[in-house]
């Protein structure tokens, strides 16, 4: 599944998400002008490595830097291909600017970050002996579609779903889309735990991880200032449930 739209209007613009898009893409621009080995080197030391926090002997004699929380952060912008950033990107749009709308974009910025930090902890809880690197931000995101969930639960989301080579579109309840992809990351980890082979070199953990953290973290982080209309029962100019 994947979204395309959602249809709740936006009541600010959204500057912060802007940025976090913009800052995105400039790191992908750096990256495409990187050969093979330098994009691996890269991936490396501003990706997170679990083993380099656990085995600190192999961290040293692989030539990793003692103080490792830089890319804590910078694996939240960088992406493994074009496909990778560009879906990344998208999902982030279609759900970014209404929750930084309840936040203001001060607040914005650090409940994402905040979300990676998690989704991050959660990857490494079940991955501490891994020397894979882990880039993307697909685990700030995910914490953007469960603080979406908790304010949108009614909202209508245009969805994509490939059958074969054949796109099939179907519009769905945000709460219908998110339980079953937040469920989706959830069973895919189980599977993982098979074995490394099994996860398909996704971060599933990450995923239900910042997900889970978007929803615990949403009532701290909104502004009641911003936020007049989360207290109703129903938005008078629409259709759709508010909550929080």
């Amino acid at each position: 599944m994947f979204p395309l739209r959602d249809d709740i209007p936006r009541r600010y613009s959204p500057y912060a998400t802007r940025v976090i898009v913009g800052v995105n893409a400039l790191f992908f621009l750096y990256e495409l002008g990187l050969n093979d080995q330098s994009l691996n080197r890269l991936f490396y030391f501003l990706g997170v490595v679990p083993a380099r926090y656990f085995h600190p002997d192999w961290a040293q004699w692989m030539g990793f830097p003692e103080a490792g929380l830089l890319p804590l952060f910078t694996h939240m912008f960088l992406h493994s291909g074009l496909l990778h950033f560009v879906a990344n990107m998208w999902i982030l749009w279609v759900f970014a600017d209404n929750v930084e709308d309840v936040m203001g974009p001060v607040r914005f910025v650090v409940f994402y970050l905040l979300c990676g930090l998690i989704a991050m902890g959660g990857h490494v809880l079940f991955n501490t002996d891994s020397t894979v690197p882990v880039v993307g931000a697909s685990g700030a995101i995910a914490g953007v579609m469960g603080a979406y969930l908790l304010l949108y639960p009614h909202a209508q989301v245009l969805t994509l779903i490939p059958i074969l080579i054949f796109p099939f579109f179907i519009t769905l309840p945000a709460i219908t889309f998110l339980g079953l992809w937040f469920l989706l990351q959830v069973f895919s980890g189980l599977f993982s735990l098979a074995g490394p082979q099994s996860g398909g070199g996704v971060a599933w953990w990450a995923h239900a991880a910042g997900f889970l953290a978007g929803m615990i973290f949403i009532p701290l982080f909104r502004d009641d200032k911003r936020c007049s209309w989360c207290y109703t029962d129903r938005d008078q100019n629409s259709d759709t449930f508010r909550f929080f």
